[in-house]
């Protein structure tokens, strides 16, 4: 039998076929078949899920709540010291110099990873601004919302603080951070969804081990990642209830 397996389209470019030599690994480390489908954006990506088309995902925060509690996904490892933080930046000649500066009727550079998007709305709120305020450019990645700042088509962008911190240093050298969340306890995880359920604990063991192999080593510095911490329902739970509560604050 093989087994689907997707990432979050939120993920970084840059390990793009990291993930695809992840899949390989973990194949050889299971002896079971994954075939890895990247999904073009959110919409293809919860088409899937609605159509139990998928059984393992690296998941962004915001989609935890709908795979633990409506698909009966089970949440393996994240990424260590991986927490999921949002940026609002502007560009470095720019005379807004807080969030507290921006004003009613701007437009601002987003893309559609939820979480990432939601907290930087929450952080937009100092300055009085919500989607009925404001004008959203959403973008298919964070260097196309670099870009948007660049060229002068927004006045202020939504990051993903990683992906900011990715930029390269000619474009880093034109942005400037406003101002950084620090929720600290939002992350992506590894899950599994019902027909692997089976393999938890086999996938929980292969993964919190994968840094002592040399060869699991290499694959985890191409995902970017120092290692893989256990997670257990509790923390989940926790972090989709924290969500929850971001999702339904006043606009």
């Amino acid at each position: 039998m093989s087994y689907k397996f997707t990432v979050s389209p939120d993920f970084s470019p840059d390990y793009l076929s990291g993930w695809f030599i992840f899949n390989t690994w973990l194949q050889r480390a299971l002896g079971r078949s994954f075939h890895l489908e990247m999904m073009d954006n959110f919409q293809q990506l919860h088409q899937a899920i609605d159509e139990d088309r998928i059984d393992l995902i690296y998941a962004n925060p915001y989609d935890a709540s709908m795979l633990v509690r409506d698909k009966g996904f089970v949440p393996l490892v994240k990424p260590r010291g991986g927490a999921d933080e949002a940026v609002i930046a502007v560009r470095a000649d720019s005379d807004v110099d807080a969030v507290e500066s921006l004003f009613p009727g701007i437009k601002v550079a987003s893309t559609d990873d939820p979480d990432v998007h939601l907290m930087g709305m929450i952080m937009l709120e100092p300055a009085g601004l919500s989607h009925d305020s404001m004008e959203i450019k959403q973008c298919d990645n964070y260097v196309l919302v670099a870009k948007a700042l660049l060229k002068g088509e927004c006045e202020t962008g939504i990051f993903l603080d990683k992906a900011f911190d990715e930029l390269s240093r000619p474009i880093q050298s034109q942005l400037r951070a406003l101002v950084r969340s620090e929720i600290q306890v939002i992350h992506h995880s590894l899950m599994a969804g019902p027909r692997l359920q089976a393999e938890v604990g086999n996938l929980r063991r292969v993964l919190s081990t994968m840094e002592i192999d040399p060869k699991g080593q290499g694959v985890l510095e191409g995902l970017g990642v120092s290692g893989w911490d256990l997670v257990d329902e509790e923390e989940t739970e926790f972090m989709i209830d924290l969500m929850e509560t971001l999702t339904y604050s006043p606009d």
